[in-house]
C-alpha cells in the first residue's frame, strides 16, 4: 500500500479511539492555512518545558505553539515571551489560550493541538498523561513520569491505551536518542563485553535551586513553586535526576531489577534546615536483576564533593562506558557525530510523526521511573524491597491529586515547629 501522508497519518491515529473515548476525542485539524503543521500545547512552563518546545521549533517539521498552561499563569506568559524571542513566527497563542492553575492542563490539552508537551513536576504527570491519552493527543512527556507506585500503575495503564490508539509517546530519557549511546548498546547487546554482570551508575553533583516563600502564598503554592524539595512532587533526587543513569543500566540489561536494598540520608541539604526541604541529599542502592547480576547506584547533592554523572558496565569479556567506549576482548571507540540528546529526541519525534512511523516510549519510561522509586523506598525504609511487592502495594504520596488546587492543603505539611517530615530508615513504611 502507498505510504500515508503525514496528514492522513495524524487523522487516522486520531480516530483510532477505543469505546467511550470516541465522543471525547475529536480528530485534530492539522491543515492550517494550506500547510501541514504540528500544533503544540505546552503544559509546564519551566526551563525544561520551554526548552523542549524550542527544540521542537528547531526541527524540520512545521511546528506551532497554540496553547500554554502552568500552575502559575505568569510563568505561562513568561514562557511565551521567551519563546517569541528566538521563534516569533512559531508562537501563535491567543490570550484565551494561556491558562493558569493546577487544572490548567485540561484546557491546554482540550485546545486544537496535535502534540502535548508535559513538563510539570513529576507528581502531577500521571493524571495529566492519562487526560492527554483520553483526549487522543500525541505526547512528549519529560522524565520521570511519576513519584509513587500508584502513579506508575496509572501511567502504564494509559500507555496500553495509547498503543491501541496509535499515539506517539516520547519520554525525555534523551540518552536513548544519542548515537554514541545507541551504537554502544547495540554492540553490548550483540555480546561485545559478554554477559553484563555489574553496572555502576552515578549522579553525584552539587545542590539545587530554592525559591523563598512569598507573603501571599498558600502552602500549596509554596510547595509547587519549590517542587524539587517535596517528595510528593519530585520523588527525591534519585527519581528526578538519577533516573537517567538507572535507565542506562536497565537498557544495558534489557531488563529491570527484581529487588533492591539501599541506604541514604539528609546531612547537608539546605544546611540541615527542615523548614525548607524534606528530601535526602545522598542515596546508595544495590539493585539485583533476575539473573543475579547487580547495579550499584550513587546519587548525591553535595557542594564541594566528588562530582560524577556517568555509567560503567562490566561484562565477562570486557567493560564499557555507554557513552562510546568498549575495552576488553572487543575494544572499540565511537567515532563520528553524536548530537545532544535533548535536541535529537525532538528531531526523531517530529520526523516519525511526519513519516507516520509512530513509536511509544511510555513503558520503559514508566519502568525506569519505578526503578528509581524502588531505590528511593529501599533507602527511606532501610529494607530490601521486591519490585512486584512495591508496585502492587506501594504507598500513594498524594491521594486525590486530580482535584488539587492552589488552595488545597498539600499532602505534606510542616509541624508546629515549622519543620517538614523526613523519612527515617527503620521506621518509614514503603507500603500503603
Amino acid at each position: 500500500m502507498p505510504k500515508p501522508t503525514r496528514r492522513q497519518f495524524l487523522a487516522t491515529s486520531s480516530t483510532a479511539v477505543i469505546g467511550s473515548q470516541l465522543s471525547a476525542a475529536m480528530v485534530p485539524n492539522v491543515h492550517v492555512g494550506g500547510r501541514d503543521e504540528i500544533k503544540i500545547a505546552l503544559v509546564g512552563c519551566g526551563g525544561r518545558g520551554t526548552g523542549a518546545v524550542a527544540q521542537l521549533f528547531n526541527t524540520k517539521g512545521m511546528t506551532r505553539l497554540v496553547a500554554v498552561a502552568d500552575a502559575f499563569r505568569h510563568k505561562a506568559i513568561d514562557a511565551i515571551e521567551s519563546l517569541k524571542q528566538e521563534h516569533p513566527d512559531k508562537v501563535e497563542v491567543r490570550p484565551d489560550h494561556v491558562f493558569g492553575g493546577l487544572d490548567a492542563y485540561k484546557k491546554a490539552i482540550d485546545s486544537d493541538c496535535d502534540l502535548v508537551v508535559i513538563a510539570t513536576p513529576p507528581g502531577f504527570k500521571p493524571p495529566q498523561f492519562d487526560y492527554a491519552v483520553a483526549a487522543n493527543k500525541h505526547i512528549f512527556m519529560e522524565k520521570p513520569v511519576a513519584v509513587d507506585a500508584p502513579g506508575v500503575r496509572r501511567v502504564l495503564a494509559a500507555v496500553e491505551r495509547s498503543k491501541k490508539q496509535k499515539l506517539m509517546v516520547g519520554i525525555g530519557l534523551q540518552r536513548r536518542h544519542e548515537p554514541r549511546y545507541i551504537e554502544t548498546m547495540r554492540r553490548i547487546h550483540e555480546g561485545a563485553i559478554g554477559d553484563v554482570i555489574l553496572s555502576r551508575v552515578y549522579w553525584n553533583g552539587g545542590g539545587i535551586w530554592y525559591r523563598n516563600r512569598e507573603a501571599d502564598m498558600t502552602e500549596m503554592a509554596f510547595q509547587c513553586n519549590n517542587w524539587y524539595h517535596f517528595n510528593w512532587l519530585c520523588g527525591d533526587q534519585i527519581v528526578e535526576q538519577h533516573i537517567h543513569n538507572l535507565d542506562v543500566g536497565c537498557w544495558a540489561k534489557n531488563a529491570f531489577p527484581v529487588r533492591c536494598n539501599g541506604m541514604g540520608g539528609r546531612e547537608m541539604r539546605m544546611g540541615g534546615d527542615r523548614t525548607k526541604s524534606q528530601i535526602f541529599d545522598h542515596t546508595f542502592c544495590e539493585y539485583t536483576f533476575a539473573d543475579g547480576s547487580k547495579m550499584y547506584s550513587q546519587g548525591r547533592h553535595l557542594n564541594g564533593g566528588w562530582n560524577n554523572v556517568s555509567e560503567a558496565l562490566h561484562g565477562t569479556k570486557g567493560t564499557a562506558d555507554p557513552n562510546g567506549r568498549i575495552d576488553g576482548d572487543n575494544p572499540w571507540r565511537f567515532e563520528g557525530d553524536s548530537p545532544g540528546g535533548h535536541q535529537q529526541e525532538q528531531h526523531d519525534l517530529v520526523e516519525a510523526l511526519l513519516a507516520g512511523n509512530i513509536y511509544n516510549e511510555g513503558e520503559y519510561g514508566a519502568k525506569s521511573t519505578f526503578t528509581a522509586i524502588l531505590g528511593r523506598e529501599a533507602c527511606y525504609s532501610g529494607k530490601e524491597l521486591k519490585w512486584d511487592d512495591l508496585l502492587a502495594r506501594g504507598r500513594e504520596l498524594a491521594p486525590g491529586i486530580d482535584d488539587y488546587t492552589l488552595d488545597t492543603e498539600p499532602p505534606v505539611m510542616p509541624g508546629e515547629d515549622g519543620k517538614y517530615p523526613v523519612p527515617v530508615p527503620g521506621q518509614y513504611s514503603p507500603f500503603a
